[in-house]
This record gives structure tokens, C-alpha cells and sequence, in this order.
């Protein structure tokens, strides 16, 4: 409880080792207050510290949020976005991160979409990233062929 209170103190004031504390922490009770960094555009090191201890801590309620981020201008932030999704692991997150994953430009953002896809797991994300096993980038392609993986071994013939 001490612990928390002062880590949450922290981050009131933007402290991004008390952020990253709270998802260590799995501190559900900061949850609102993470959620008020989540569109601090003005700095991207506060919004990926803010994305990793939403995902670790893993509430539901963050993934409106960080699905919206998904379309962010600053192709830094949109894996984080997309990694947070997949620990949350919120089956909401499936068409977003399917679209991610066929139309963004950026490899990285691509391949964290597929990423977030195996996480969450349900045949439907794993149909989504699997269609990828013969990508043009190599992260995607991997993602997309253990993705394939896991529905063979879903889906024994």
C-alpha cells in the first residue's frame, strides 16, 4: 500500500520510473491516472512508458484508448501502442490491430500488430496475423508463421 501511494504520487507528476513502476506493480487503482498520458503527444517517452504499464497492468479500460493511438502520427509510439494492446489481451483490439497490421507503412508497427495478434490469441487474431507467413519483412513474416503455427496445433488435421 506504501509502496503504491508514493510510486502513484509519482506519477501524478509524470515521473516515468513510477509509471513504470505502477505496470510492474500491476497497480489496477492508477489506471485513471495513466490513462490521462495516453494522448500526451508533446512527449512520446511518457506515452511508451505510460503504453508498457497499461499493458503489464492490464485492464480492459485502456484499450479504447490505446487502440486510438494505433493511428498516431509518430510511428515511435504505434508498437507500443499495439505490444500494450496484446498483453492486455482485450479480443476488442483484433480489427484494430488487423488493420494495423495490413495497411501501416512502418515494418516495426506491422510486426507489433502481429505480435499483439498472437497474444490475444482467439482463432479470429490468429487467422489475422497468420495471413501474414509470407510478408515482405522478416518480424512480420516470423509473427505471421507462429501465428500459423498455433492454429495447426489449434486445428490438428
Amino acid at each position: 500500500e506504501a509502496a503504491f501511494d508514493a510510486m502513484h504520487q509519482r506519477a501524478s507528476k509524470r515521473d516515468k520510473p513510477g509509471i513504470r513502476a505502477l505496470g510492474k506493480m500491476g497497480a489496477e487503482d492508477a489506471v485513471d491516472t495513466l490513462l490521462e498520458y495516453v494522448d500526451a503527444d508533446s512527449d512520446p517517452g511518457l506515452q511508451k512508458v505510460t503504453f508498457k504499464a497499461l499493458g503489464e497492468i492490464g485492464d480492459a479500460a485502456a484499450t479504447g484508448p490505446l487502440a486510438n493511438q494505433l493511428a498516431a502520427e509518430n510511428d515511435q509510439v504505434r508498437p507500443y501502442a499495439a505490444r500494450a494492446l496484446g498483453l492486455i489481451g482485450d479480443t476488442r483490439a483484433v480489427e484494430p490491430l488487423a488493420d494495423v497490421l495490413a495497411d501501416d507503412d512502418v515494418d516495426e508497427v506491422r510486426a507489433a500488430a502481429a505480435w499483439a495478434l498472437r497474444q490475444i490469441g482467439t482463432e479470429h487474431a490468429l487467422d489475422a496475423a497468420a495471413e501474414f507467413a509470407d510478408d515482405r519483412s522478416f518480424l512480420v513474416e516470423h509473427e505471421g508463421t507462429q501465428a500459423a503455427d498455433a492454429l495447426a496445433v489449434e486445428r490438428p488435421a
